[in-house]
């Protein structure tokens, strides 16, 4: 009957913790990283834009700054609140743009290409998702926007 001695099982316990901490230090600690950071591996604290200096900030409903680049959200069209047709449009632009701030701080995000890099100003045109869906549906959804149609309606 093989036994296993008390001093040859504590060494031999000892031995493959010390290895397993050393893996683990070396290694830069347990892996963090999850699936929705694989995913929607864009994280900021966004602000509403003003003035001149913009790098990560909400503009409007349909437009953001974003680590120094301007980008139009592709699959939507907001309200206007630089020029609004009416009063009740520059309402609903702004409720689109604060709403859009939120939606962008409540986690990661992606940034998918369009089959155009950039509009005639341009700002990058991207699809903005988390966990596959569209943050510009949810606008949508919400009476907010309305799904591009290629031009701006009025919404007077």
């Amino acid at each position: 009957m093989n036994t296993v001695r008390w001093p040859h099982f504590i060494i031999l316990t000892a031995g493959l913790c010390t290895a397993l901490f050393l893996v683990i230090f070396f290694s830069g600690g347990p892996a963090t990283t999850s699936a929705a950071t694989a995913i929607d591996p864009n994280r900021a604290s966004f602000g509403i834009c003003f003035g001149p200096e913009r790098v990560t900030c909400v503009v409007d409903g349909d437009t953001i700054w974003f680590e120094g680049r301007k980008i139009r959200i592709a699959d939507i069209n907001t309200p206007e609140i630089s020029s609004p047709g009416c009063a009740a449009e520059e309402r609903l632009g702004q409720q689109a743009k604060m709403r859009l701030q939120a939606l962008l701080n409540q986690g990661g995000f992606s940034l998918q290409s369009i089959d155009r890099d950039q509009d005639q100003y341009g700002r990058d045109l991207r699809i903005i998702t988390r966990d596959g869906r569209s943050l510009g549906e949810t606008l949508v959804a919400e009476g907010l926007a309305e799904r591009w149609q290629g031009t701006r309606r009025n919404w007077c």
